[in-house]
Parts: C-alpha cells; sequence; structure tokens
C-alpha cells in the first residue's frame, strides 16, 4: 500500500492559511530621495555655468563646465576645458553672461582656475573627498551637450582610483561614480546631499556605462591655491605610481603610526629618484621626513618644489618590517626647462 503524503495547506483550516505579504511602499524612500536630490541642486545651483571657448584664431572652440567657488569670482573647471582657448565666457543658470580670464591650469591634474568680474555671485560650498564613503549619494551638474544645467544622479562607485593624465602622469585620488557624465559636463561639480562639491567631473570610458570619473575637492583645492600663487603648480618628484591602502592594523599598533592608511607602492619609475633609492613595488609609505602620509595627496602637498636636491627620510612597511630610506627627489621632469 502507497504511503499518504499529508501536505501543510491540506491539514489547515482554510481560515488559517497566512496571507501574502503586503507589498512595500518605497513611496517615503523614494521622496526622502528626490527632496535630497532637488535640496542640493538648488544649492548649488547658482554657482554653475557654462564656460563657451574661443580660440585665438577667432573660431568656436569647445563648451564645457565650470562652477565659482569664491565670491570674488574664481571659478573651477577642467584643463581639457580651456586649453587652447583665449577668451571665456560664462553664462549662469539665470541665464546672466560675463567673460573670464584664465588664472591658471595644471594639465597634470585636469585642473584650471578662472577669474570672472560677473556682479552678484553666489559661491559654491567646498566639502571633502577625504571623508567619502562608497555608496554614498552623488550628483553631477553641468551642461552636456550643450544642454545647459542639466543633473544626474547616482553613488560614489569607487574611490581612490588612478587616472592618466593628458599629460601622461597618473592622477591619483579620482572618484567613480555612476552618475551620467556626458561631453560638456566636464568642469561641473559632483555634490554629495547637502550640495558640498566633493569633486570636479572630469571623464568618462568611452563606450561604457556607468563608469564615470571626477577629481577629488581635496586635490583640487590644493591645486587652486598653487595656481593662484605661482601660476602653476610647483613639484618635486619621485617616481611612483601608488594608491591609497590602509594599514594592517598590527603593524600601525606596533610602531605607533598615527595614520591609519598609506600609500602602496605599484610601480616604480626607471632612473627615477625612487629607483634610486631601490623602492620596491609592494612597499607601503607612511611618512616622508617624519610627516604622516595618509595618502597620495599628502604625499603631493609634501613634495614641495623646495624639496628638489634635498635628501630626504621616507619611512616605509616592507613585509613587518618598518624601513627609513633616504630619497632625493627630483623637479618634476616637465619642469626641467622652465
Amino acid at each position: 500500500m502507497e504511503p499518504r503524503f499529508s501536505f501543510l495547506a491540506d491539514t489547515l483550516p482554510s481560515d488559517s492559511i497566512p496571507n501574502e505579504p503586503a507589498p512595500l511602499d518605497d513611496t517615503p524612500l523614494l521622496d526622502a530621495y528626490s527632496t535630497a536630490v532637488t535640496r542640493a541642486v538648488d544649492r548649488v545651483s547658482s554657482s554653475v555655468v557654462k564656460i563657451d571657448v574661443k580660440s585665438s584664431s577667432s573660431r568656436r572652440g569647445g563648451s564645457g563646465s565650470g562652477f565659482v567657488f569664491t565670491p570674488d569670482g574664481l571659478v573651477l573647471t577642467n584643463s581639457h576645458v580651456v586649453h587652447g582657448g583665449s577668451r571665456f565666457q560664462l553664462t549662469f543658470n539665470d541665464g546672466q553672461q560675463a567673460f573670464a580670464t584664465l588664472v591658471g591650469e595644471d594639465a597634470d591634474t585636469d585642473t584650471a582656475v578662472l577669474r570672472t568680474d560677473a556682479p552678484i555671485l553666489q559661491p559654491a560650498t567646498l566639502g571633502s573627498s577625504r571623508t567619502l564613503r562608497v555608496g554614498q549619494l552623488a550628483i553631477a551638474v553641468g551642461n552636456p551637450f550643450g544642454f545647459q544645467f542639466t543633473v544626474t544622479a547616482g553613488v560614489i562607485s569607487a574611490l581612490g582610483r588612478s587616472m592618466r593624465s593628458s599629460t601622461g602622469r597618473m592622477m591619483e585620488e579620482v572618484i567613480q561614480t555612476d552618475a551620467a557624465l556626458n561631453p560638456g559636463n566636464s568642469g561641473g561639480p559632483l555634490v554629495n546631499s547637502r550640495g558640498e562639491v566633493i569633486g570636479i567631473n572630469t571623464a568618462t570610458i568611452v563606450s561604457a556605462q556607468g563608469l564615470c570619473f571626477a577629481i577629488g575637492i581635496d586635490t583640487a583645492k590644493f591645486v587652486a591655491s598653487q595656481l593662484l600663487q605661482y601660476g602653476r603648480v610647483r613639484r618635486s618628484w619621485i617616481g611612483i605610481a601608488g594608491q591609497n591602502v590602509p594599514l594592517p592594523r598590527r603593524l600601525a599598533y606596533e610602531y605607533q603610526l598615527k595614520e591609519p592608511t598609506g600609500i602602496l607602492v605599484v610601480s616604480v619609475q626607471d632612473g627615477s629618484p625612487s629607483s634610486h633609492a631601490a623602492l620596491r613595488e609592494g612597499d607601503i609609505i607612511t611618512a616622508l621626513e617624519g610627516q604622516p602620509v595618509a595618502g597620495i595627496d599628502a604625499l603631493h602637498r609634501l613634495l614641495t618644489a623646495e624639496c628638489a636636491g634635498q635628501t630626504l627620510t621616507l619611512e616605509i612597511l616592507r613585509g613587518v618590517e618598518r624601513l627609513q630610506i633616504s630619497i632625493t627627489p627630483e623637479t618634476k621632469p616637465d619642469e626641467h626647462d622652465a
């Protein structure tokens, strides 16, 4: 005799069968998201400008985006937006137009500063790119394909990316986002949910979707200060490519390191100061001349023009060992003829 199977539904009274769960109502969540985006956009909108570039031949050049960051009319944008231009016309969100002059540009970080005499300016609030976290809201504002004042939103997809600039130098501390960017977005602000600028939109990967990049605002602040002071960024150079990494907790505790992160050496350029100092791939830089180095930006700030030709002490972790090596930075190669 075959066994008789009894299923749960067969043994339960009809009135005791659990009801299907009610569908979730995402309306409050979506409303909160929309409110965050609109508030952030409202806060930055009056600072964003469309930049039309004309060359010295009087032919119409390209266009891009930028944003006012000081009350006296300084504008941040990309170097590749303004490079080679002789006249720069700004168009604000309210239709106001004004001309600008070039203060300086740094192709190594794709950053440039313009100055305008336009009246009644509302500068954007600059945040920090160091405190960003993957997954947080990111909002891009700009003028893609000439469509003035376009907003896209997404998240911070990754931090600490490296990409090669037009000069061949690796740009470090680049922010990856899936907030859609198109030609014309370049130079516009990437902002957080509070409307604070956390990056300058700079590039996408052709034929890819959701792979967009921005220069961290902490890098842009440093570059802007150098451009305003010297008209260019004065640097010395040690010849590595690196990325920011967390330090092993045990080693950080054992050696009482002041910062939780350092720079992992990814490659060493032949004939460079780092090559002469026997720095190796896989070493982690933690300090220069006793100053903690938490990341690439910190190292760039320490490698001033005055360091060129001076023998400095570089502190590294090599495996589980803490070492001090001597290194002599040189003037950045493309400045030898300057």
